[in-house]
């Protein structure tokens, strides 16, 4: 079942209404990633302002949740002599059968839920169809009774409406419009393959020859549990058995594009001829006798069941078409949960906060519409997830003035002298006032960490500038420091630590970047100077956040999700020992990765706690900076020693040497090296080429990094941005449908003038000569309609997008598609389907295998 975006608080209020002190805790699974986290740091803010107990549990993985499901939520079944509960699933489960991970929709059971019921958001595509408009629960039936498919009360066609009563259980996914607007084909097809009985695909070989002589006889072959026999004995049935089958042959036809044929009713009495015995003996069995014009022969038994499975295999296609796309990401969990908060009228500045932190972590891992990817082309400030990005960071900075107003000193009209420093096109490195801990909107750089680097290392060490400049080359890093001599900026200033750097050298660092950025190919470095606005509703596109908690510190949202992701993927004091000593400390054997889970799992309390007390933020900064010293090691490493290899469709590298290899056993930071490698390849692709590869999708690339503790690959898979060029073709055809659309106006209007004209004239006529007017307004009427069809018609010519799918990551299809023709010993455990773990042994022929599969849309 789904719940619409409208309703979202539905589900929340209800359990404020029926929770009581004997209710069970509210258990929350949550994945590892700064996006779940945050999301969880909000959820548990409403229900701490309940009263509402609550247990978090977090979920490494597959192998993860459904110990989770066997340990935790199996007990709280009434069938198990719990007494039922909620449990909410953040970026958990929505791409697998969650009833059958969690045990709690098991074959062959009478009941299924059991009165446990299981909230989903997730931000990962494509869904898991039977959650979405499956899930709902069975009731137990009297002995005897077949298990018949049961219409849930408040549910149509798996949507969960206004009238839907809770209590019974089943799986609610929370839809963020995706569902609503996105799958209707395939919900009808999901709905039409429920309500078909099961026929083999077989089933029509082992027919004989018999049937098509007997065509009303009943088929002695008919499947177990086969209730709808009517298709091939609605004649031998009384009236009332046809009224029984009419009734779930009109539910199978409902939602179906195709229609199963059945045998139509019979008309009305009409004459009887006698002298024709074939229709005596036909109508013996009939309640109605056939008219002189002589009904179409009943189609037989076989012929129903072929056109059955033909159906059957179309409705099936449309799923699989589905799942095919690859993989996506539609809007992060946090920002969904931060509209809960809004709808249920609790938002603050803490949840702000908490859902701005969320939205901007899911670019650093490359989470776009197109599946994990690099960022792809330039001059595309909404390309992450498209224009639907833009409109959440729109919103986003919305609030962020609603909540945070500005102070009457910065206001005054009078001088400049109170102004903030963001007004001014500074970033602020430091609160207003020791107690000040609001939310600001900053002309954010894309450097990293600047607030705590210097200007040189935050440059050296930045993914998009280290691309676009060669970074890992040294005649990249001639090209960095010509950049800063041409800015006035000498190496010695900017070696220094940001907040100590000279003020006028500060405030005039965004000017100087957007005059020289276009000269080195930087045009995203800053945010344009036209988006600043003089009011204080501009839109600013393309600024950032920034917080303060006093005169402890003042970071940015990109700020804390690099650090909690640090925590999340190195632990917290990891930087202090080397790679060489961490790898002699894990000698104990963990083949199936049971104590690698375990130790990220400890990790995650250390995230969750960061994100609300400043001093362990502050204090894993380290941390940070020393895992993204390391992506640029390894990264110029690889590149210096072109480890990076060509293969038919994709690229590919494998991380086996180095201090730092330990560290990329993590699929987070080993795709935070991948992403890194991407923009490099990509950038060098543009600059043979002048476009990107594999007909402007991007080349992939697949990473693997080595854990020798284990004897494992982890390999991950990134698209080539491709997507981009999809952004720049749907800002050309929006172009061109304005200015279509103007065009259009400007001809609707000069039509509309000569009708007012020529009907100023008829009516003189009419009033002169004392004609009907009727005949008048009907050609009228006749000649608006020809005019609007015309221009209708126009809109066709706009060009078509490009097809459904392009340029996704399709490398968890693929992953798949290897196994099945392999014997490599593989295991998906991560939530991120294009991550996977393969045998040492077996990495070569899984790579051969891969070569030749599609891996992007």
């Amino acid at each position: 079942m789904y719940l619409e975006r409208s309703l979202i608080s539905t589900l929340y209020i209800n359990l404020q209404r029926t929770y009581h002190a004997t209710s069970p805790p509210v258990l929350i699974l949550v994945s590892l990633e700064p996006d779940a986290l945050c999301a969880c740091r909000i959820l548990t803010r409403l229900l701490k302002g309940d009263f509402i107990p609550h247990k978090i549990h977090p979920i490494s993985g597959y192998g993860d949740l459904e110990k989770a499901g066997r340990e935790a939520v199996r007990p709280m079944m009434e069938s198990e002599g719990g007494s039922g509960g909620v449990v909410i699933c953040l970026g958990v489960g929505g791409l697998v059968d969650l009833g059958g991970l969690l045990s709690i929709e098991v074959d062959g059971e009478r009941t299924s839920y059991s009165g446990v019921e299981v909230w989903i958001m997730d931000a990962r595509r494509p869904w898991n169809l039977g959650n979405v408009f499956g899930g709902t629960p069975s009731l137990p039936q009297a002995e005897g009774e077949e298990l018949a498919v049961q219409k849930q009360i408040g549910v149509e066609g798996g949507k969960i409406e206004r009238g839907y009563k809770h209590g019974k259980g089943g799986i609610i996914v929370f839809d963020d419009g995706d569902i609503e607007e996105g799958l209707n084909a395939e919900r009808d097809a999901y709905l039409a393959l429920l309500d078909m009985p099961e026929v083999d695909d077989d089933s029509d070989a082992s027919d004989s020859e018999s049937e098509d002589e007997d065509e009303d006889s009943p088929p002695n072959d008919s499947q177990p549990g086969q209730k709808r026999k009517s298709w091939s004995d609605r004649g031998d049935d009384d009236g009332s058995s046809d009224d029984d089958d009419e009734r779930p042959r009109q539910r199978r036809r409902s939602n179906s594009s195709s229609p199963i044929p059945s045998p139509t009713r019979p008309g009305g009495r009409g004459l009887m001829s006698l002298n024709d015995p074939s229709v005596i003996l036909s109508s013996a069995s009939r309640s109605a006798s056939p008219t002189p014009a002589q009904p179409p022969k009943q189609p037989s038994a076989r012929t129903l069941r072929r056109r059955l499975l033909k159906l059957r295999r179309k409705n099936e296609a449309v799923l699989q078409a589905y799942y095919s796309l690859g993989a996506s990401y539609s809007e992060p969990i946090s920002s969904m949960m931060y509209s809960l908060a809004s709808e249920l009228g609790r938002e603050e500045n803490d949840m702000l906060w908490m859902a701005i932190v969320g939205v901007t972590s899911t670019e650093l891992y490359g989470r776009s519409s197109i599946g994990v990817s690099i960022s792809g082309q330039k001059s595309s400030q909404s390309g992450w997830l498209g224009t639907r990005g833009s409109r959440i960071r729109q919103l986003l900075r919305d609030e962020v003035r609603r909540l945070n107003p500005p102070e009457l000193t910065d206001s005054s009209s009078g001088s400049n002298r109170n102004a903030s420093p963001e007004d001014k096109g500074i970033i602020p490195t430091t609160a207003r006032s020791p107690t000040d801990t609001a939310i600001r909107l900053s002309p954010e750089p894309k450097l990293l960490l600047i607030r705590h680097w210097s200007l040189y290392d935050s440059m050296l060490h930045s993914p998009y500038l280290s691309a676009r400049l060669h970074i890992w080359s040294e005649h990249g890093k001639k090209r960095l420091h010509k950049l800063l001599a041409k800015m006035g900026v000498s190496l010695v200033q900017c070696k220094q630590s940001y907040t100590h750097m000279d003020m006028e050298l500060k405030r005039g660092l965004r000017t100087k970047f957007l005059k020289y950025s276009e000269m080195y190919g930087l045009d995203d470095l800053v945010p344009a100077a036209d988006t600043d606005g003089k009011d204080r509703g501009g839109t600013k596109e393309g600024w950032g956040f920034v917080r303060s908690w006093g005169w402890r510190a003042t970071l940015s949202a990109q700020d804390v999700g690099v650090v909690v992701g640090a925590i999340l993927e190195v632990g917290k004091n990891s930087f202090e020992t080397s790679g060489w000593e961490r790898k002699e400390a894990k000698e104990t054997t963990d083949e199936d990765g049971t104590l690698e889970s375990e130790e990220w799992v400890s990790r995650f309390w250390d995230a969750y706690d960061a994100l609300e007390k400043i001093e362990e933020l502050k204090a894993a900064l380290p941390t940070a900076q020393y895992l993204h010293r390391a992506i640029l090691r390894q990264g110029t490493s690889l590149i210096e020693k072109r480890q990076i290899r060509h293969l038919r469709a994709f690229r590919f590298t494998i991380v086996k040497d180095g201090p730092d290899v330990t560290l990329f056993t993590h699929p987070s930071a080993l795709t935070k090296l991948a992403l890194w490698l991407g923009e490099a390849v990509a950038e060098q692709e543009r600059e043979k080429t002048g476009k990107l590869g594999h007909g402007g999708r991007g080349t992939p690339l697949v990473v693997a990094g080595l854990n020798e503790s284990r004897g494992v690959y982890v390999v991950v898979g990134t698209g080539g941005g491709g997507m981009a060029f999809g952004d720049h073709d749907a800002k050309a055809r929006k172009e061109k449908r304005e200015a279509k659309m103007k065009a259009k106006e400007a001809k609707r209007k000069a039509k509309e003038k000569i009708r007012e004209e020529k009907r100023a004239a008829r009516r003189k006529t009419v009033e002169e000569n004392g004609e009907d007017e009727e005949g008048e307004e009907e050609e009228e009427e006749t000649e608006s309609e020809a005019s609007e069809s015309e221009d209708d018609s126009d809109d066709e010519d706009i060009e078509p997008a490009k097809a459904k799918g392009f340029g996704m990551n399709r490398f968890g299809n693929a992953f798949q598609e290897v196994v099945e023709e392999t014997n490599a010993r593989m295991r998906t455990d991560s939530f991120e389907h294009c991550v996977v773990e393969v045998k040492k042994e077996d990495l070569n022929g899984f790579l051969e295998s891969l070569s030749g599969k599609t891996v992007v849309g």
